[in-house]
């Protein structure tokens, strides 16, 4: 390992995004500690030169221990990046408020708690770049999904914020708006569904399995998202916002359109329509 290589931390490492930036950075002779709430999820990455450590972003303890354990080994972290996510499905009033806290607490909450633990260090360092994956859902709220929607526009308004106050100490804030990406995301949200069948939305019950797969459909790759995030990030002047992926320049386009607009839009494709006109 060379000791001079850049230091990268990536969260939510054991599918999609998280893992195939932690590849790609490895391809690239970085440091890379990829992380996960189950360490076995990722422990094929050390085959290829990643190291590899247990974080669970919903538990301070974790994030202390992850977080320590990569400052006794490296000295440093370059580059942290908040990846770890929990995609909720299911219209809003039949959500437990206990599911609402864990899509709030994994999302927004989890992801300041690992800035909070990283961001003393840059500042001593006085340089490192924190890259917060945020979505486009976050810019265009979508039914059957506002949980998720609205803890991306949290984490967006959040990261806007940290940007500006973290800037005079060297530190770079990275927003990252990625479209649909190929991952398991939606397939563990795919679950439980059949509990809305007895809700006032039975009748439409499969849009809303429609709106959990929806950003599976002609994804883009995981690896071709790394590739062309991480060319932006090894830039000495990394843009500051970043959208890339399958209807990352649509949907933010559809969202400035006038919002009665959007409203029928939106309830005709996720079959909203249907509950008010009595179709099914």
């Amino acid at each position: 390992m060379n000791a001079n290589a850049p230091v990268v931390l990536i969260s939510g490492c054991s599918t999609g995004i998280g893992r195939a930036l932690a590849i790609e950075f490895a391809a690239r002779n970085w440091r890379v500690f990829a992380t996960a709430r189950k360490p076995a999820a990722v422990n094929d990455l050390k085959a290829l030169n990643v190291e590899t450590a247990a974080l669970d972003v919903t538990d301070e303890k974790s994030i202390t221990a992850c977080v320590d354990s990569i400052m006794a080994k490296a000295g440093r972290i370059d580059v942290l990046i908040n990846n770890a996510g929990l995609l909720l499905i299911g219209p809003l009033i039949e959500l437990e408020v206990s599911e609402l806290r864990r899509q709030f607490e994994t999302n927004v909450i989890g992801q300041a708690a690992l800035i909070r633990a990283v961001a003393p260090h840059m500042i001593m360092r006085h340089s490192g770049k924190i890259v917060n994956i945020s979505s486009v859902s976050g810019v265009l709220p979508t039914p059957f999904a506002g949980a998720y929607c609205s803890t991306k526009a949290a984490f967006t308004a959040f990261s806007e914020t940290l940007r500006m106050e973290l800037a005079p100490f060297g530190i770079t804030v990275v927003i990252v708006h990625p479209g649909g990406i190929k991952s398991n995301l939606s397939e563990n949200a795919d679950k439980n569904l059949d509990r809305f069948k007895k809700s006032p939305y039975g009748p439409i019950q499969s849009y809303i399995v429609e709106r959990a797969n929806a950003s599976q459909e002609d994804a883009t790759p995981a690896e071709d998202f790394a590739k062309k995030l991480v060319d932006q990030l090894v830039k000495k002047k990394t843009p500051v916002f970043i959208g890339l992926g399958k209807d990352s320049t649509l949907l933010p386009f559809i969202a400035r359109f006038p919002r009665v607009l959007i409203d029928a839009l939106l309830g005709k494709k996720f079959g909203l329509d249907r509950l008010r006109t009595g179709r099914n």
